[in-house]
């Protein structure tokens, strides 16, 4: 190792949820580690972003010591479901926060580095040696910096997950999220109401408690043999309108983003650099619901670069995490990812909603499979077949199409 290199122990390259998570798993599993965080941004920054929290996530983050980051933000329990005039509404076994992105990632990183992490804002501008031991050496960032262990936590267009794997293919969608005054319909809630487009489509507004609502809309990107081209800004908004009343023509601070949907196997390479979060592609294909994935994915990947690195063989890392991440969420990935593949269909999204309504465990379930780790059970699928073999209702009209790309992307961050 070149004597110019600086060493870590630990350098995760992204500092928002799966990064600070992923630092603050491996300081609970060794305080002593030597831990670098790398993030191109300033704190407190805005992500866009549901802001949806789930109690999965405090769950995940209680045992490293940062459970208090929704302290001060109002908890919500109700939640209402609809596709046209079919709706459900109820209270849900557990209540959420709505925390804004700028103040979760900034609260997680002060926790990290109150753990004994080192933040450093720094753009990333090369990667060099990922595949040892193949390759000998071990990591180097920048051309600067080396790592033991190397995790990418740097979001939907990872330079870690390329420079790990290549480009590749995978289903992706698109969100625009905003802020709108809450009405007195909103408050309190967080509403989802399902779209005609593309689906999975769906609108949100989701009271944060403060007299705003996290408001957006969202739908699965074509495949490059549709040929109708990336929903432009317009459009967007202009479904989210529709589907909630008021929201795009009072709300503000607009910004895009794509979403990596998980898929039914999800894997990672054996060696030091490790994938968490969306930059591992981690996104439930249900929902959009990514902050749990990221924060259970950067514990795992923490605990096991510190593991790794404690037995002199961080090499290892890679296996350690893999196993774990399968363990805590294989099946879930493997149920979410057939929900969303029934989802496409307008008649399994109403019979789902149906399902819910007659049935506490039913709804319970959905909320499960859509914001933690749930699975499609015996009782949640009979539903689901009884109220499909109930009389179809009117179909609903034909999705419009978009006929060109959106000839400015400037609004996806």
């Amino acid at each position: 190792m070149s004597a110019a290199l600086e060493h870590w122990d630990l350098v995760v390259v992204g500092a928002g949820p799966a990064g600070s998570a992923t630092a603050l798993g491996a300081l609970a599993e060794d305080p002593g580690l030597r831990v670098l965080l790398l993030d191109r941004s300033e704190f407190p920054r805005d992500k866009s972003c549901g802001d949806g929290i789930a109690p999965h996530v405090l769950d995940a983050l209680a045992p490293v010591g940062a459970a208090d980051v929704v302290d001060g933000w109002a908890p919500l329990r109700d939640l209402e479901l609809s596709h046209g005039d079919v709706t459900v509404s109820g209270p849900m076994r557990r209540e959420v926060h709505v925390v804004p992105r700028a103040v979760l990632d900034a609260r997680l990183v002060q926790r990290a580095v109150a753990a004994g992490a080192v933040l450093r804002t720094h753009r990333v501008t090369s990667l060099a040696n990922l595949h040892a031991p193949r390759v000998p050496g071990l990591p180097v960032v920048s051309g600067s910096v080396s790592a033991s262990v190397l995790v990418g936590a740097d979001g939907a267009h990872s330079l870690v997950r390329t420079a790990l794997l290549g480009p590749r293919r995978q289903t992706r969608a698109i969100a625009i999220r905003g802020y709108a005054p809450t009405t007195p319909e909103l408050a309190g809630r967080q509403v989802i109401r399902y779209g005609t487009r593309r689906q999975p489509s769906y609108a949100w507004a989701f009271d944060r408690g403060d007299g705003l609502a996290n408001v957006g809309y969202g739908e699965l990107l074509p495949g490059e043999r549709d040929g109708t081209g990336t929903p432009s800004r317009r459009l967007l908004l202009k479904q989210l309108e529709e589907l909630v009343p008021g929201a795009a023509s009072t709300g503000g601070d607009w910004r895009g983003h794509h979403l990596p949907l998980s898929s039914w196997r999800w894997d990672q390479p054996d060696g030091p650099v490790l994938l968490v979060g969306d930059a591992a592609g981690l996104v439930n294909p249900m929902t959009g619901e990514g902050i749990y994935y990221a924060v259970a994915t950067g514990i795992s990947a923490g605990r096991a670069a510190a593991r790794a690195v404690a037995a002199g063989r961080p090499g290892d890392a890679g296996a350690r995490h893999r196993r774990a991440v399968r363990a805590l969420l294989g099946t879930h990935l493997r149920h979410t990812w057939a929900a969303s593949r029934l989802a496409q269909s307008p008649r399994i999204v109403d019979a789902g909603i149906r399902a819910a309504g007659r049935d506490r465990h039913a709804f319970d379930t959905l909320v499960e499979l859509g914001l933690g780790d749930g699975r499609i059970d015996a009782r949640l699928a009979g539903g689901l077949l009884r109220s499909m073999a109930r009389p179809r209702p009117t179909p609903p009209t034909e999705p419009s199409r978009e006929p060109l790309p959106d000839p400015d992307q400037r609004w996806l961050t």
